[in-house]
């Protein structure tokens, strides 16, 4: 028989083993809200990490598009989910611009979300239908000086990257176009197509495939350079100096979720990343990879917020 004190030592000894014996994170599906509707800029990327992280993690991760309200309301159900590390935000730079646009929003960027990775920017791109007079961002100045408010243009809400892109464009230029905001770029997309809209200052993952077939013309890509994937587009820079606006996709997950889950994503993703064949999945949807730490995202996230707070402001946008 043993001795009491070794009988009573047997479980402590044991329990290193049964630690090690628990499987590691994560060991149910895991959910992706996209907070923008299917078949946009956003959710084509999106699409494509889910599945390489799926691959990478070991379980499936399903998208969800919860779009409306510029993308607060599939913000916020990220914010109220349980932080288990198992639904993840899919984060855009309308994330950041709603924290100025919306104050009194039922959460807080900052203080309700745990960043985890950059994903990718976004270049963004100016396009007008194929049939439309306006071939340049000179004559889109004169056409929108000629006619002020006369021309409308498309974005994905109230506050998105691409209503603020169009927003610090009028400020620069010193025109006023007319915006109409849609649930995601696809549908403003349609609408061009039915000439309901002469413009749109749109993400190119959710434009490329429309200016490739020639149903859409890119006048003007929005990054400091031209693009490969664009060749003889030139930079809205080359006709209003000093303008630059891109988007960016990130994951945050609720404040609170675990060390495990942020670690485990972030390694996920930067080696999906590193893959030559999501990298070219994500490059053949118009968008850059990017990649890096918790804190990089963090920062990020800060820098976006304060890069866009006065573009809001000097604009005067609000909710309504």
């Amino acid at each position: 028989m043993l001795p009491r004190r070794a009988l009573l030592a047997a479980p402590a000894l044991l329990l290193p083993s049964l630690v090690r014996a628990q499987p590691a994170w994560p060991t149910h599906p895991l959910k992706l809200v996209v907070p923008f509707a299917p078949a946009g800029a956003t959710d084509a990327v999106a699409r494509v990490m889910a599945q390489a992280l799926g691959d990478r993690l070991g379980q499936p991760v399903v998208v969800e598009n919860r779009s409306g309200a510029s993308g607060n309301l599939g913000t916020e159900v990220v914010a109220r989910a349980r932080p288990d590390g198992l639904t993840m935000l899919y984060a855009t730079a309308t994330s950041a611009i709603n924290l100025t646009v919306f104050p009194n929003l039922p959460f807080n960027l900052r203080r309700d979300f745990t960043p985890v990775v950059l994903i990718a920017v976004l270049p963004g791109v100016v396009v007008v239908p194929a049939a439309s007079p306006i071939r340049s961002i000179a004559d889109l100045i004169a056409a929108a000086k000629a006619d002020p408010g006369g021309l409308h243009y498309g974005s994905g809400g109230i506050g998105s990257s691409i209503h603020l892109s169009s927003e610090m464009f009028d400020l620069m230029a010193g025109t006023r176009m007319t915006h109409v905001p849609y649930r995601g770029s696809a549908p403003a997309i349609l609408d061009m197509y039915a000439g309901r809209l002469q413009l749109m200052f749109d993400n190119l993952p959710s434009s490329i495939e429309h200016i490739h077939a020639g149903r859409l013309r890119a006048i003007a890509v929005t990054t400091p350079q031209p693009l490969p994937t664009l060749p003889g587009v030139p930079t809205v820079a080359a006709s209003l100096p000093g303008y630059e606006a891109t988007s960016w996709h990130g994951l945050l997950l609720p404040r609170g979720s675990p060390a495990e889950a942020v670690a485990r994503l972030n390694t996920a993703t930067n080696a999906a990343l590193a893959d030559t064949s999501v990298r070219d999945k994500v490059l053949a949807q118009g968008a850059l990879p990017a990649g890096g730490t918790p804190a990089q995202m963090a920062a990020h996230l800060e820098a976006e917020i304060a890069r866009w707070a006065p573009v809001v402001r000097a604009a005067g946008v609000t909710p309504g």
